[in-house]
């Protein structure tokens, strides 16, 4: 079975979150789509341009988002790429209608913070960048100190340098949901 994915950023994303998340899930076989507003060139934190080389398709608009085409949605960080798609109604639909259906929805470092806004967290463990922690508090998840955590659908991870981690639940986790 091939899976798909997409990564959700913006304008000053954490470059190591989105060229580690899309090539590794390259690497696994998986269908992967990057989605900025409107499908825009953006650049990230230390200068990656998206789309990132020759090989990468056309970017994905937030119009473009259905639940019915992924099996996970990547939310990554870098402070500002994040703030600014959390204030996107289109991608907040999005995020909760992947949550609704069950899907898997991963956050890493400031990813979350969309989260919060679809609010996704109530309820649920997580953990939590320190820059983002009583925001995550807020929205009703109960905050661990951990590197990953995994809680049904839901993936946190703390900080980019837990990538690998990060990327082991949730394939592992998509795998188990599929049954």
């Amino acid at each position: 079975m091939r899976f798909t994915a997409v990564i959700i950023t913006g304008p000053g994303f954490q470059d190591h979150d989105v060229v580690y998340t899309y090539y590794r899930l390259l690497e696994e076989g998986w269908y992967a789509d990057v989605a900025t507003k409107d499908g825009a060139s953006v650049t990230g934190k230390y200068g990656v341009p998206l789309p990132m080389d020759k090989t990468a398709k056309p970017l994905v608009s937030f119009d473009d988002l259905d639940v019915a085409r992924y099996d996970a949605v990547i939310l990554t960080g870098g402070h500002e790429a994040p703030d600014r798609v959390r204030q996107d109604a289109r991608v907040l639909d999005f995020v909760r209608g992947m949550d609704a259906a069950g899907k898997v929805v991963a956050g890493l470092c400031h990813g979350p913070w969309i989260m919060v806004s679809a609010g996704v967290l109530r309820g649920r463990k997580a953990c939590a960048y320190i820059g983002l922690r009583d925001d995550v508090i807020n929205a009703g998840a109960d905050v661990v100190d951990s590197d990953v955590i995994v809680d049904g659908n839901i993936i946190t991870c703390s900080y980019y340098g837990y990538l690998g981690a990060f990327m082991r639940a949730v394939f592992g986790t998509v795998e188990k949901l599929a049954g």
